[in-house]
């Protein structure tokens, strides 16, 4: 059903990530109804008005002329006009310009009407298989010291860790979460999400690194890297009643052996292999700590 255009106010507009199928009906109506779109790149923007038939005026709005953009947006809404703002991909605001606009815009007393989409986060959420909670983190710091610090403030969080990447940076990235964050946990890596060479990689965070490097053609394209939770700071039962078991097996078998015994001793809910070698190394190292003390207490 279409709506009525609301005059004065901003229209918050997600496009899409790279198939441009994926744009709402709603979106379509309103960025023909507008007088106005503001976005990232107005070539890249132009390429998806063209696809639709969208004829509406576009102007750039992007991090580097921001702050003048969001008063040229404004005046137009001051003077009656309706205004869509979109970026070159996703949702305005998540890691793109925007947001500086958006709370430009409320202050003045003016109205934000948001039109949900496309979001690589959330996509790439959809497809992982990983336990929220959820942190949007986005970009690292470029900087090796800014970086380090950052990843050292998210140590203890117990939610899984969404970033973004871009391909320049993706190894550097992926090695410096192994540096804070260890070889165990589960890391999603999501990359060229709804374009033709989409790939969605899992691995134990100590494989990813060499699973980049082993091809050239991983390295290219757009990220999402997902950090599945530390499995100590989860409290799901089924990890617990993994624990139980896996703690049992371990002590008599191979690891190998004893993940796939757990595994088929808990069923369907059984936490994924990934998440039961965490499990393992820890137990193992408990064991070795636990004879070293019994040793020395001798």
């Amino acid at each position: 059903m279409k709506e009525e255009l609301i005059r004065n106010a901003l229209y918050v507009v997600a496009t899409p990530l790279g198939n441009l199928g994926d744009i709402t009906l709603r979106a379509i109506h309103i960025l023909k109804q507008v007088d106005a779109i503001a976005c990232e790149d107005t070539r890249a923007t132009s390429r998806l008005t063209d696809a639709h038939g969208i004829r509406t005026r576009l102007f750039a709005l992007h991090q580097h002329n921001e702050r003048d953009a969001a008063q040229q947006v404004i005046a137009l809404l001051r003077d009656g006009k309706a205004v869509a703002l979109v970026s070159d991909a996703g949702t305005p605001g998540i890691s793109d310009p925007g947001s500086f606009t958006v709370r430009t815009v409320r202050d003045a007393g003016l109205t934000v009407i948001p039109l949900p989409g496309a979001c690589a986060a959330t996509a790439a959420l959809s497809a992982a298989g990983l336990p929220g909670p959820f942190r949007f983190v986005g970009f690292l710091p470029e900087k090796t010291k800014a970086r380090v610090a950052a990843l050292a403030q998210l140590e203890g969080d117990c939610a899984t860790l969404v970033f973004y990447e871009a391909p320049h940076r993706i190894v550097e990235m992926i090695e410096a979460l192994t540096c804070a964050f260890g070889t165990t946990r589960e890391v999603v890596i999501a990359r060229e999400l709804t374009k033709l060479f989409e790939t969605i990689h899992h691995c134990p965070l100590g494989e990813a690194s060499a699973w980049l490097q082993a091809d050239a053609n991983r390295q290219r394209g757009e990220f999402v890297v997902l950090l599945g939770p530390s499995l100590a700071a989860t409290d799901m039962p089924e990890e617990a009643s993994a624990a139980r078991v896996l703690g049992l097996l371990v002590e008599h078998l191979p690891i190998k052996t004893a993940i796939a015994l757990t595994q088929e001793i808990i069923g369907p809910d059984a936490p994924s292999r990934n998440a039961l070698y965490e499990i393992a190394l820890t137990l193992k190292s408990d064991q070795r700590n636990t004879k070293l003390g019994d040793s020395s207490s001798d």
